[in-house]
């Protein structure tokens, strides 16, 4: 037997899926920090490694607060599969843009690796999060997704500003 039970850490990624739900319904991205230990680390590719609450919020709060952050609006999970003996759940995340405003999907994927804290599984507190994925691959998404905004008429001024300072034609 792991030093989790399956269901420890089921409630755990169930309660991080509420926690980033309601961030993105309230855009208050604290119920995502809270989702980690004091001294957790949050590893992401692009932007580099954060510790601690203050990092993770500083770091959170700057990059959903912007685009393209601010224009995702939900983050499913394709497949989660849970790992008792490390105490890990690693899953797809899909992160889907707004609808342009013609019902069509933009999305792209990552892969996510929570990492249970000692004695954290149980009250839905990770020591680690990894996000995994090809930056190449979001902004050829988030580029597509802003000229059909354009076409549509519906590109906030902010998505044309980061357009035009990338050299992104619209």
């Amino acid at each position: 037997m792991g030093r989790w039970t399956g269901a420890e850490l089921s409630e755990a990624f169930e309660r991080y899926q509420v926690a980033v739900t309601r961030s993105v319904e309230s855009g208050d991205w604290e119920h995502f920090v809270q989702c980690f230990t004091s001294d957790a680390t949050y590893v992401e590719h692009a932007y580099g490694r954060f510790a601690g609450h203050e990092e993770i919020r500083r770091w959170v709060k700057r990059t959903m607060g912007t685009f393209p952050g601010n224009a995702m609006v939900a983050f499913p999970p394709a497949w989660s599969i849970l790992d008792e003996d490390r105490g890990w759940v690693v899953c797809e995340i899909r992160n889907l843009m707004r609808d342009p405003g013609d019902g069509s999907v933009f999305e792209a994927s990552n892969i996510t690796i929570l990492r249970a804290a000692d004695d954290g599984a149980a009250e839905g507190l990770w020591a680690e999060e990894e996000d995994v994925y090809n930056p190449q691959h979001f902004l050829t998404m988030v580029t597509s997704w802003i000229r059909r905004c354009s076409d549509l008429g519906s590109l906030s001024d902010e998505a044309a500003a980061w357009a035009q300072a990338l050299g992104i034609e619209v």
